[in-house]
């Protein structure tokens, strides 16, 4: 099932946006220029029809100047991130668990020591694999999961991308208005009974900590027959 969103209070929410401030005007250099103009322009309106009409238009000025800046913090800090994920092995794993809807990631069902990696994700347009590294090497790792998967998936949709700027890759900046374009082939049901077959599915048996058992040792001396 999908995690529930913590509350999170008005002092903790000032704290995010003031980060995300700091991390935009880093990445930005047309961050704080435009955050500027977004305060400017409305209030410079607000003074003129203060002067022609009323006082009233001063309010009004100011949640108009309130609203350019966080449409504009909005649209560059996306861009910001994007920019700054650009090449950070498993970016499109944090991007698809930030975004909003219901959206089953599983980081890195298969990797390889050289940082090639491909994501699981599960939604409504159905099984996702997002594919990070080098391409001819994670080509290989999407051939083996869509082969695994295809014996459990059933008639789900099953999507795959390369994530990267050369032809025929998504480029990470378009990872999320791509998926919000897929088609809504699942219903919620659905979701929650194919996360479940693929959990089992993914899930690795580990060993048990801890002493072995008795029972479970095996005989004294069968180590040095079986060396015989």
């Amino acid at each position: 099932m999908a995690k529930p969103q913590e509350k999170v209070s008005f002092g903790q929410r000032l704290k995010q946006i003031g980060m995300v401030f700091q991390f935009t005007a880093k990445q930005d250099r047309w961050f704080a220029p435009l955050v500027a103009a977004a305060v400017l322009l409305p209030l410079a309106l607000t003074v003129v029809a203060v002067i022609l009409w009323s006082w009233i238009w001063l309010p009004l000025g100011i949640l108009f100047a309130l609203l350019a800046v966080l449409i504009v913090l909005n649209l560059r800090s996306n861009k910001a991130m994007m920019n700054a994920a650009e090449g950070q092995p498993g970016a499109a794993a944090q991007i698809m668990e930030n975004m909003r809807g219901d959206w089953r990631v599983t980081p890195a069902v298969s990797s390889t020591t050289q940082m090639d990696m491909v994501h699981l994700v599960i939604g409504r347009p159905g099984v996702i694999l997002l594919a990070e590294g080098n391409p001819q090497r994670v080509r290989g790792l999407l051939g083996q999961e869509k082969r695994r998967l295809a014996k459990v998936i059933g008639s789900a949709p099953l999507h795959d991308y390369v994530i990267g700027q050369e032809e025929g890759e998504l480029p990470i900046r378009k990872l999320r208005t791509t998926l919000l374009r897929l088609p809504r082939a699942l219903s919620g049901k659905d979701v929650n009974s194919l996360d479940k077959r693929l959990k089992a599915l993914t899930a690795r048996p580990q060993m048990p900590k801890g002493a072995i058992p008795k029972n479970m040792r095996p005989p004294g001396g069968s180590f040095r027959q079986s060396r015989r």
